[in-house]
């Protein structure tokens, strides 16, 4: 699949365990308005795949039609008989935001960066050491496919405990054939360098019964700077499928809904910046945990590295334990058990 530039195409595709996959399992199924259908139900949800989920030929509809026939008519738990009370078309509003969901929970992008591995219209990269910067922050490899020595997809691999509804998608190692991508030489071109460039970011599982999804952000620039604007921050732990965002108070939740917006306020060395949501001014306070809160009259001085949010010169904020269900985890900028990456995404 291919998207413009470093827009992101994702889809969920269920997988036979061998590699192989079912296609177009149901013709009275072949949706053509997902476009309303979105609308009517989940107007945020379309607005946000029709920033991230683009179709390299601009007709984002057909696009999305073709992965939800081709893909999601194949997914067992989304057949109308295992809905209650079927309504008709419900099933893809559900294929979508989770899709969506997972997307979100990847962010590929970050995980290169991290590792040195950023945009270039020069420099080329190893098979090895793109593999080696995803394993770390998936905790299981990728398949990593190329077009003409150019990065061009990743392909993440589940098994999927329940519903692709409400299910937990796993971790694992990928099954069928391997990575595409030459061992070295590997091209990871700018936004927009040529018309063919993309990173589709994918997702496979080893259920057939059901399917996954991926994440990704815009593409990171880079480079260190103050943020300004409106934004919101998703956190990517290591083996954490689904890193969640940060809610107002500054702490992790991974149970859906909504991220917090947070505004962003460059300070005069062009190099920091404070920042407040909803609850108030954002600080680190004396036991290291980040907390944004009305009665703080000063917020602490945060940076940017181009992808991620730091503090004291550090990318890398940490939790006591991965939070889950409605746990609201506290967020730590000094050593604890569980390390984790916030990531910006202007609004």
């Amino acid at each position: 699949m291919a998207a413009t530039g470093w827009l992101t195409s994702v889809d969920i595709r269920p997988d036979n365990c061998d590699g192989s996959y079912e296609q177009y399992c149901d013709s009275t199924r072949q949706y053509t308005n997902i476009t309303a259908i979105l609308q009517k139900d989940a107007s945020c949800l379309l607005k946000y795949m029709q920033k991230y989920w683009k179709d390299y030929q601009g007709n984002d509809e057909s696009f999305w039609e073709h992965e939800w026939g081709k893909h999601g008519t194949c997914i067992s738990t989304l057949e109308p008989s295992c809905y209650p009370n079927h309504q008709p078309t419900e099933e893809v509003l559900d294929y979508f935001t989770r899709t969506v969901s997972l997307f979100k929970s990847l962010p590929s992008y970050q995980w290169l960066a991290a590792a040195g591995i950023v945009p270039s219209t020069t420099k080329t990269y190893t098979l090895a050491e793109i593999q080696a910067a995803l394993t770390a922050g998936y905790g299981r490899k990728v398949i990593i496919n190329c077009s003409k020595s150019q990065l061009n997809e990743l392909w993440y691999h589940y098994n999927v405990q329940g519903s692709v509804q409400s299910g937990s998608f796993i971790p694992v190692d990928p099954v069928g054939s391997g990575s595409t991508c030459p061992s070295t030489g590997i091209q990871y071109l700018p936004k927009y360098q040529t018309a063919t460039t993309t990173l589709a970011t994918m997702t496979t599982t080893k259920t057939p019964a059901t399917g996954t999804a991926s994440t990704a952000i815009a593409a990171p620039s880079g480079v260190p700077s103050a943020l300004s604007g409106k934004g919101q921050f998703f956190v990517s732990s290591p083996g954490v499928s689904d890193g969640g965002f940060l809610i107002g108070i500054g702490a992790w939740y991974r149970n859906g809904g909504t991220p917090a917006t947070f505004t962003a306020t460059p300070n005069a060395d062009g190099l920091t910046f404070v920042m407040n949501s909803s609850k108030g001014k954002c600080a680190v306070q004396s036991d290291s945990t980040l907390r944004c809160d009305t009665s703080f009259s000063v917020g602490s001085n945060f940076g940017f590295d181009g992808t991620y949010l730091t503090y004291a010169g550090s990318s890398t904020f940490y939790a006591s334990s991965i939070p889950s269900g409605n746990t609201q985890g506290p967020v730590y900028a000094a050593p604890n058990a569980v390390s984790l990456k916030a990531a910006w995404t202007s609004v």
